[in-house]
């Protein structure tokens, strides 16, 4: 399973024509996202299931030799995480409002196709959740996150911490101390519809 992000002209027949060309290569469609969109542009996350042995690259090349269409990112998708809307994120906050800080935390991975996420308390700047994959931080290491309080996107630099690379992230404080990080190592760069998203169920949660 792959998860590729890809700028499409916006006009008609390009996500079509995208759909055929990822089939010539056997691809298996699962799902399709707009992630963003702009006058002439829109960037749309592909949930893709391959052949077994079919290297990224393929699916880099069938794309890129549409004209006008861009890959801005792919990689492997773990396939337990499934697709989460926001709607349904949201949907399972209002159950459980209680749990609604450590349902979005767990919920982000899958909703923004990131690599992990954390709840950080901004009074001790401590991990009050993670997810799996996540860094094991201590009350030192928190403050490699700088300001807590305003939404944000940002870059944490290669060797951030011992072993770890580069590594874009989102933030989005929550109505009480809590913050919430969601990041992705080797990318793509969260957008800023992406931000606000995050922001909203963040002032939900």
């Amino acid at each position: 399973m792959f998860l590729l992000r890809v700028a499409i002209p916006d006009r008609p027949g390009s996500l079509g024509a995208v759909a055929t060309a990822l089939g010539t290569i056997f691809a298996d469609i699962s799902a399709v996202e707009i992630v963003e969109k702009h006058d002439d542009l829109v960037v749309d996350d592909f949930m893709i299931e391959v052949p077994p042995g079919t290297p990224p690259d393929m699916l880099v090349t069938a794309c890129s030799a549409l004209p006008g269409v861009r890959v801005l990112w792919v990689s492997h998708y773990p396939e337990h995480w499934g697709l989460h809307s926001d709607i349904e994120v949201v949907e399972a906050m209002s159950e459980a409002p209680a749990e609604a800080h450590e349902i979005l935390t767990d919920t982000t991975p899958a909703t923004f196709r990131c690599h992990w996420a954390l709840l950080i308390d901004r009074d001790t700047r401590h991990v009050a959740r993670a997810t799996d994959v996540a860094p094991v931080l201590d009350g030192d290491h928190g403050d490699v996150f700088g300001d807590l309080v305003t939404a944000r996107i940002d870059i944490l630099p290669d060797g951030w911490l011992d072993g770890w690379s580069e590594t874009e992230i989102a933030l989005a404080p929550l109505r009480e101390r809590y913050t919430i990080v969601a990041a992705r190592r080797g990318g793509p760069p969260f957008m800023v519809s992406e931000l606000a998203r995050l922001r909203h169920l963040a002032t939900i949660a």
